[in-house]
């Protein structure tokens, strides 16, 4: 019982520390904006649509290296997602299949399906600044986290909304709070992932915003650690095509393993 009331108020100390901080430097939030709860889904819907298929090439930079990778993915409402590494050549075929809940990853060079534990979700994907639920493009943020609207300010000519989201007490998740900026068309413009102590771990960051698929998005993100600026990892979209009819096949482990 003690533990709970620790972790409750811990919870409301970090929401209120959140409001005081961005309330501090912009417009307070008046009871006319729009919900926070609808926000962030339109955000999501706009980035996932009813289908979608898009191309695009990750990289991996480090203070001595830096490396490239071209990925295909396919996504279906909220709880499918399937992507496939097209190259380099020796990486090709290695994919990553989210089926509602569950995950599975294909390794081709050595033919073998590996289901990944829920402990595994936050793990680094293919050595990069994205973790496996990254990846997938997880929504569980809609139904795990309670949502706040704590701002609405004017820049560049849209309205930026400023939203705070605190995990259930009984959610399986690793953050203290995230915390999204998302403009009025619905690109999300920094998705920032905060600790259970209430310190910055890792953000987001839109770098490119362009008109894709018949909509506007974020055409290309930066994950980064804050604890390692020259750590980052970017992805910049080439292809996005919305709502279009995929085999019903496509989100199977036969799929994963022998792409048809």
């Amino acid at each position: 019982m003690c533990i709970e009331i620790v972790n409750k108020l811990s919870g409301i100390r970090m929401l209120f520390a959140a409001i005081a901080l961005l309330g501090a430097s912009g417009t307070s939030v008046a009871s006319e904006n729009p919900d926070a709860n609808q926000i962030l889904r339109s955000a999501i819907d706009n980035w996932r649509g009813i289908t979608s298929v898009s191309e695009m090439t990750m990289t991996i930079n480090r203070p001595t290296w830096q490396r490239a990778m071209s990925l295909k993915a396919w996504t279906q409402g909220d709880k499918f997602s399937l992507v496939r590494l097209t190259a380099p050549v020796k990486d090709a075929g290695a994919s990553t299949l989210i089926n509602d809940k569950q995950m599975w990853s294909y390794a081709p060079k050595i033919n073998r399906i590996i289901k990944i534990p829920a402990s595994m979700m936050g793990q680094s994907w293919m050595g990069s600044d994205f973790s496996n639920k990254d990846i997938g493009r997880s929504t569980e943020i809609l139904e795990q986290y309670n949502h706040t609207l704590l701002r609405s300010v004017q820049s560049e000519g849209h309205q930026v909304h400023t939203i705070v989201s605190i995990p259930h007490e009984d959610s399986p998740v690793v953050w203290g709070k995230e915390v999204l900026m998302i403009r009025d068309d619905y690109v999300i413009l920094e998705h920032q992932y905060w600790d259970q102590d209430g310190v910055l771990v890792k953000r987001l960051k839109t770098m490119e915003v362009s008109e894709m698929g018949g909509r506007i998005i974020a055409r290309r993100v930066r994950m980064s650690k804050l604890e390692e600026p020259e750590h980052w990892t970017e992805v910049l979209h080439h292809y996005v095509e919305f709502d279009v009819a995929l085999p019903p096949h496509t989100f199977t482990l036969s799929n994963l393993r022998n792409p048809r």
